[in-house]
């Protein structure tokens, strides 16, 4: 055999003290956990391997103890460099209480950046994060205050600005597949997504690093279809095989389902009704956007119900729906197998997936409202002590040809009922998300407003509509008072459209829509 086959707590002995170690994964997706729980352990009992840099695209975990949660030991890290931190509070905390060094980047420009160290190139040059807190004229992606170096800096090139990520080397790659043959060679047919696990190989094995790879089973040598083969042999220092299935499941939530590896078609005709509350209220005034033939993003949360709305109106296949972890076609999962889709079409790697997006490739996105100032800026990444990061969130809010953010109007206890074409609040939430300056900068206006980006903001009682002089309030819900229900629950005063509509009242109906995307 050309390749080390180890048990889990014999690779993580390769591991050095203050080594990069970059990992592959999507919430649970392509998590190696059999190999980080070995090292988490290997720790824990030697203090072995210590100060270890971190380096991820997609965040990983499951909120609680898995994935990256592993590494949230003081002393096991001293530098992180994530794409998404929502998922991991064992490594929020050190970084909230200054242990670590943290960074949070575009997740797009991370998966980048392991192919551009790859091909030996000084760093990532690219559009994406300009006057967000990622461009070092505001926060330059640092977390804390302990956290001093300037990885990101601006640059002009025929008078236009771009953003330069500077690359570095990887020590250790920890990624996972399905088989590996005896030279190494790695296959992911029963992966939801193969996300940039090449990519991150080639960089570790370009930097002369150590490329550890977790797999279900040890084939024959020349067994495996070459066409299959995700990450060559000659790339593969040590292949582990998971001993306890619970460690190799496919999503968080999912030992294994065929229909996001592509090995079977499941209907979804048969999706369950969804309830008439704010978060269809939404989705159903955000499908009204929707254009035949257009190439979508759904983020999580209430843009999740679009598709669901788009099914029941029996519109569900006049779009085509996208991942940025690869998928394209299918209905996209939610919840811990975010990242999959049943039925893809196809499955990118996740850096190809994000070349298309950063393009402009993306005819329609819709994304998550958690935070919006005057100036049009939204904020998902940052409330308080709560560090949830962006994300792909950048990269497909800055070049997608239009973009939808979606969220109720306030948070924190809001009650809506939804009749007779009408909308009445029974409860106002105690969280405004209408402020006069977002805590940070996911998204900016200024930005949309530059490239001419269309832009809207859907609640499930007004919608408004970014100009160049900020957010014009173009309809309100019927039954909601505009004074009372809008403008007083708003940290700012909106321009009010002179030509102000009442939303389709179909929205606010128990019954069909008569949906027609056109």
């Amino acid at each position: 055999m050309r390749v080390k086959v180890l048990k889990a707590e014999e690779a993580v002995k390769m591991i050095q003290d203050n080594s990069t170690v970059a990992t592959g994964g999507f919430v649970g997706i392509g998590v190696p956990e059999e190999v980080e729980l070995a090292l988490e352990k290997r720790f824990l009992e030697e203090k072995s391997p210590k100060d270890l840099t971190l380096v991820y695209a997609a965040g990983q975990g499951d909120g609680r103890d898995r994935g990256l949660n592993r590494f949230g030991h003081e002393g096991l890290v001293k530098r992180v460099i994530g794409g998404h931190w929502g998922l991991v509070p064992k490594l929020q905390k050190l970084a909230l209480d200054n242990k670590i060094e943290a960074y949070n980047l575009p997740q797009g420009v991370i998966s980048h950046m392991f192919r551009d160290i790859a091909a030996g190139k000084p760093g990532t040059l690219t559009h994406v994060g300009l006057k967000t807190f990622v461009d070092p004229r505001l926060e330059g992606g640092k977390i804390n205050d302990i956290t001093k170096e300037d990885i990101v800096r601006v640059m002009e090139i025929d008078d236009e600005e771009y953003l330069f990520y500077k690359t570095f080397p990887i020590d250790v790659a920890l990624l996972r597949g399905t088989y590996a043959d005896e030279n190494g060679n790695i296959t992911m047919e029963e992966e939801a997504v193969s996300l940039e696990a090449l990519s991150i190989a080639a960089a570790c094995k370009n930097s002369g690093g150590k490329v550890i790879v977790q797999v279900k089973k040890i084939v024959k040598a020349g067994s495996l279809d070459p066409k299959l083969v995700k990450i060559p042999g000659i790339y593969v220092d040590a292949v582990v095989v998971a001993e306890e299935e619970e460690n190799h499941m496919q999503t968080y939530e999912h030992y294994y389902n065929s229909a996001f590896s592509g090995n079977t078609l499941v209907p979804v005709d048969s999706i369950e009704k969804y309830p008439l509350n704010p978060r269809k209220i939404i989705a159903r005034r955000a499908a009204m956007e929707l254009k035949s033939g257009a190439v979508v993003n759904l983020g999580i949360g209430v843009p999740e119900v679009i598709a669901m709305v788009a099914n029941e109106e029996g519109q569900g296949d006049k779009m085509v729906l996208t991942v940025e972890s690869g998928p394209v076609g299918g209905v996209p999962a939610g919840g811990l197998s975010f990242g999959a889709s049943s039925n893809p079409e196809a499955i990118l790697d996740q850096p190809y997936q994000f070349d298309f997006y950063d393009g402009g490739g993306l005819d329609l996105a819709f994304l998550g409202l958690a935070q919006c100032d005057k100036k049009g800026n939204i904020n998902v990444s940052k409330f308080g002590p709560k560090i949830a990061g962006c994300g792909g969130f950048i990269n497909i809010t800055q070049n997608a040809k239009k973009v939808v953010y979606c969220g109720t109007f306030t948070a924190g206890g809001l009650k809506v009922e939804a009749k007779d074409g009408k909308l009445e609040i029974l409860n106002e939430g105690k969280v405004k998300k209408f402020v006069e300056e977002v805590e940070q900068v996911t998204f900016s206006g200024e930005y949309a407003v530059e490239t001419n980006t269309p832009i809207l903001y859907i609640t499930e009682r007004a919608v408004f509509e970014l100009s160049e002089v900020g957010l014009v309030l173009k309809e309100i819900a019927p039954g909601v008072d505009l004074q009372k229900d809008i403008l007083a629950q708003m940290g700012f005063e909106p321009i009010i459209s002179g030509d102000l509509k009442e939303m389709d009242s179909s929205i606010f109906t128990d019954e069909s829509m008569n949906l027609e995307i056109a």
